[in-house]
């Protein structure tokens, strides 16, 4: 299985992988980001992107104050620089734009292993890898209709109720 929390895979992946690659490295992202474990997490990552996906960096922070400082601090001069806090009490994040790429940050006091879009990721992928590439091509068709990744995996594999738990709830099923 490819290791996400490494960025080297991005090298010898698909154009978007490597331009993502590129733009991350130059830019010193996961350098500046270090310190709170950064991993790369969504649908880049595991080849299921759109023209719209956006590069999702996930993180763990012993101190939330500390961690919007820091990305304030690094990346606040962005183009399009936002700092905000999403639903989940306790996280934080910043969104912004370089060279063509919406990043978002996300950041929780949770092992970066341990949250839920690390989680999912794994899940998607074991599942690609099981499913293969018609399987892929469906859920970025249903993605490019508008369907959300974990909605499109839950339609296709025919899972009801709340997919985003039960596709949590196959993190540990083998590859």
């Amino acid at each position: 299985m490819i290791d996400f929390t490494r960025l080297d895979y991005l090298k010898s992946g698909n154009a978007k992988q490597k331009r993502a690659y590129q733009v991350l490295t130059e830019h010193r992202v996961f350098d500046t980001l270090q310190a709170f474990d950064p991993v790369l997490t969504g649908t880049i990552p595991i080849t299921i992107d759109i023209d719209t996906s956006d590069l999702d960096i996930i993180c763990c922070f012993a101190s939330a104050d500390h961690f919007k400082n820091h990305l304030q601090d690094a990346f606040g001069r962005a183009e399009n620089f936002r700092l905000f806090t999403p639903k989940r009490s306790g996280a934080v994040a910043a969104s912004f734009t370089l060279e063509g790429f919406l990043i978002e940050i996300y950041g929780q006091s949770i092992p970066v292993r341990d949250q839920a879009a690390y989680r999912h990721m794994i899940t998607e992928y074991k599942i690609l890898q099981e499913k293969g590439e018609a399987f892929r091509q469906q859920i970025i068709e249903l993605k490019k209709q508008g369907i959300k990744t974990e909605p499109a995996f839950g339609k296709l594999l025919g899972i009801e109720g709340d997919v985003y738990e039960k596709l949590l709830n196959l993190y540990n099923f083998p590859a």
